[in-house]
């Protein structure tokens, strides 16, 4: 797939803004810093399209991006940044989920990691839910740069600890915004599932 065309186009507070178009939706979703905007990014070839937070957990919007005029990229807020309060990492949750759960253009979530650390409770949590509510997720090993190939199969042999459906779970795919490693591989998968489309119930 090429990347023709990147455009920012909203950042949703409440769900009931939420574009009324029926385009594909392709989702980032993790923990904060872990590298999501960074991702929109590389993937679009835009250095920057995603406005990458000078504050880890600050992020507490959908931010949409229309690529190619066929399918949006949805950057979803972090998630489990301790310095921010309570009250408002529920606000997130809520956000996240609902959008998640009952979003009919939801098509894949790439759900990212830190290849450099082990699955956090809350990683699992996502895995958990997405299988749950049955939707297909990739998860995405960032900052592949920093580690070994020795230290990346030993990863995703942790990440693989934590999936339940293998049939849900697409691929592991290690990702670095340095050397553009798996960039190729996401996109791959998003024209697949553009010409298979998911059908929700």
């Amino acid at each position: 797939m090429k990347i023709n065309s990147a455009e920012f186009i909203t950042s949703i507070y409440d769900l009931r803004t939420l574009p009324k178009s029926v385009l594909p939706e392709f989702v980032f979703v993790g923990r904060s810093n872990v590298g999501k905007s960074s991702m929109v990014n590389k993937i679009c070839n835009r250095k920057s399209l995603a406005k990458i937070g000078s504050v880890p957990g600050k992020t507490r919007q959908l931010n949409y991006f229309l690529i190619n005029e066929e399918f949006y990229l949805v950057d979803l807020p972090g998630y489990g940044y301790a310095k921010v309060p309570e009250q408002i990492r529920a606000g997130w949750r809520k956000l996240v989920e609902e959008y998640v759960s009952d979003r009919q253009n939801v098509s894949m979530v790439f759900v990212l990691i830190d290849a450099r650390h082990e699955p956090t409770y809350l990683d699992e949590l996502m895995v958990t839910w997405l299988e749950y509510y049955e939707i297909p997720y990739v998860i995405v090993l960032t900052k592949s740069d920093k580690i070994s190939k020795n230290k990346m199969e030993k990863q995703i042999y942790r990440c693989s600890k934590i999936v339940n459906n293998d049939d849900l779970c697409i691929d592991y795919i290690p990702f670095s915004i340095i050397t553009g490693e798996g960039r190729n591989e996401i996109l791959a998968l998003i024209s697949k599932c553009l010409k298979n489309p998911r059908k929700r119930d």
